[in-house]
């Protein structure tokens, strides 16, 4: 069998632009791909923590530390900048490889400067 895994996640970025008629994708900071393993043109979710929009897309490299985070095309609808975001890239393992298996999970800052990363997430309180 085989299982869709979070893959890698860049937690709580800020949108810089929203380019409505800018070929779509999501423009993000190349270092922040690098860090997270997300690949150029790799399909991602999006997450907007401000109203709740869920869309996917896919991820092109914008410069190296320049806090790029920008929402195109017609997924430009669905954040605005300064909202706040959660890009998800998932990716599929066996059972086997699932059992071994930890996401790359990076924190930033308000300006998308990287804060930290993690290999495992906090467990939830109840």
């Amino acid at each position: 069998m085989q299982l869709t895994l979070l893959k890698a996640k860049i937690h709580r970025a800020s949108v810089t632009h929203a380019e409505l008629h800018y070929e779509g994708s999501c423009a993000i900071d190349g270092r922040l791909l690098d860090i997270s393993g997300i690949r150029e043109y790799e399909r991602i979710e999006i997450y907007n923590v401000n109203n709740g929009e869920r869309f996917a897309t896919y991820a092109i490299r914008g410069e190296e530390g320049s806090g790029v985070i920008s929402v195109n095309g017609a997924a430009a609808h669905k954040a605005q900048p300064g909202d706040l975001v959660i890009i998800c890239a998932y990716g599929q393992c066996d059972e086997a490889e699932a059992a071994k298996f930890k996401p790359t999970l990076v924190y930033v800052d308000r300006d998308n400067g990287l804060t930290h990363t993690n290999r495992s997430m906090p467990k939830q309180a109840a």
